[in-house]
């Protein structure tokens, strides 16, 4: 590693040059100063202060997302509004959030990936505090705040993990990557304090973060060279493990969004039904489910991720596809799990919070190794776009859609017995039980990408290290 005195100067600049063609190497670029400045590693020491801090940064994301669940009952009364509605809240989020990851995607893939964090950590933070203010009259702009939010959070989520990717390799990237998703259940706990706490995250954010070179870790740190979107998304497209994994967190992720948002409302209109409850008739309501609910999806959250990625470490020497394996176990057993625990709901709240329990830990086996399952079957200068692009897709047909799914379903079955607080619990459990069966679909995707995972790493591998010819099974069409 060269000193601190023999590196040379970094310029800032918002746009990563390159000018190697893609899938070609080399250590001589013709602009020295960039490209020594790109060449040069980042110290251990400082990518372990950059981890910390986008894990810091992800807690944020994560608590600010879930911070209409842990208050939904105090919304609807507060501003009157029914379930459907309430669940449009978090749809418009997560839709300003999908559609610009493919935006942030492409930058991320083409120029400077500190800034872009910078400018998305901003304007998050602004849109996050603007929405504390939102009179009762005015809903509406409670509802474009949320579509604001996601702004910041779409530049953070695509660009964050690949800096991660580029910092590490092996199972140092597995483990740092763990640790990164960690803090998606752990937000769900603290949903009050995300926006005091984002100048801070900003703060560090300018002064601790590098931005390594694409794929510095694996092609010790030769530049690879960029190639036009639509070539890009062609790769991808047919990248057949890249395909099916997103479709395999797709169905993961709307499971995991309706959950986290409806659980809590559900679990409370269960017990008004068995009578341990009063009906919410205050603009503030009792919410110790969602505080309960938070604290499982931590335990279970950070047992699961650190579980998952302890068996991936253990057989991935011995069993190649055993990745994709284990997100296929972990969603075909959590989906019997949600389904008993939704049925038990009406009669034993304690045995419904012990099979989410066991659901949720089944359930995050998988965070981790999805992640990293990206970074290893896509080359480095397309994985901002692939992480944009997963990200559109399962949000698109995941939790962008299925918390207003479930809300209009359950506000079309209030038809059939108005006024009665019994039926608001049945209604809001039939339309949840959409969810174990959307599980199982999951698990099959996973099983597809156990297919083809093998190849398709060894493929990413061949271009990474400058050939340009892969095996012919990577490059068919899906």
């Amino acid at each position: 590693m060269a000193s601190n005195q023999d590196r040379p100067k970094s310029r800032f600049s918002l746009r990563s040059d390159t000018t190697v063609p893609y899938g070609s190497m080399s250590s001589e670029q013709p602009d020295s100063d960039v490209s020594s400045v790109q060449a040069s590693p980042v110290s251990q020491r400082r990518s372990y202060i950059a981890v910390a801090v986008l894990c810091y940064i992800n807690l944020l994301n994560y608590m600010d997302r879930y911070t209409i669940a842990g208050v939904l009952l105090s919304i609807q009364k507060y501003f009157e509004i029914s379930d459907s509605t309430s669940g449009l809240l978090q749809t418009v989020f997560i839709c300003s959030f999908m559609f610009l990851a493919p935006v942030f995607g492409y930058l991320g893939d083409r120029y400077d990936r500190k800034i872009i964090m910078l400018a998305g950590l901003f304007m998050w933070i602004v849109t996050t505090l603007g929405s504390s203010f939102v009179q009762k009259s005015h809903f509406w702009i409670l509802v474009m705040t949320r579509a604001l939010v996601g702004t910041g959070e779409a530049s953070y989520s695509t660009i964050a993990p690949t800096v991660i990717g580029d910092l590490f390799t092996g199972t140092k990237r597995t483990l740092m990557i763990s640790f990164f998703y960690i803090f998606i259940p752990v937000g769900r706990l603290a949903v009050y304090v995300s926006p005091a706490l984002g100048g801070l995250g900003l703060v560090l954010l300018v002064f601790l973060i590098p931005n390594p070179p694409r794929g510095a870790s694996d092609t010790g740190g030769t530049s690879m060279g960029n190639t036009s979107y639509t070539e890009d998304i062609k790769y991808l497209l047919k990248n057949r493990s890249f395909v099916w994994s997103s479709l395999g967190v797709t169905a993961m992720a709307f499971v995991t969004g309706a959950l986290a948002f409806w659980t809590p409302t559900f679990l409370f209109r269960a017990q008004v039904t068995q009578g341990t409850k009063q009906p919410c008739e205050t603009d503030s309501c009792d919410s110790i489910d969602s505080y309960i609910f938070g604290a499982i999806t931590v335990v279970t959250g950070v047992v699961g991720v650190f579980l998952g990625t302890g068996i991936s470490k253990k057989l991935r020497d011995r069993v190649p596809n055993a990745d994709p394996l284990i997100c296929a176990v972990g969603m075909l057993s959590s989906s019997p799990c949600f389904f008993i625990a939704i049925i038990l709901a009406s009669n034993s709240i304690p045995a419904t919070y012990t099979f989410i329990a066991i659901g949720e830990t089944l359930l995050s086996l998988n965070w981790a190794i999805l992640a990293d399952i990206l970074l290893y079957v896509v080359v480095p200068t397309r994985r901002a776009t692939a992480e944009a692009l997963q990200i559109m897709v399962c949000h698109l047909l995941g939790d962008a859609g299925s918390p207003y799914l479930i809300g209009a379903m359950s506000d079309a079955l209030s038809q059939l017995n108005p006024g009665s607080s019994s039926w608001d619990f049945r209604r809001l459990e039939y339309s949840v039980l959409l969810c174990p069966f959307i599980g199982v679909l999951g698990g099959l995707f996973f099983l597809m990408t156990s297919l083809y995972i093998k190849e398709d790493r060894k493929a990413a591998e061949l271009l990474a290290s400058g050939q340009t010819s892969a095996p012919e099974t990577t490059t068919e069409a899906v």
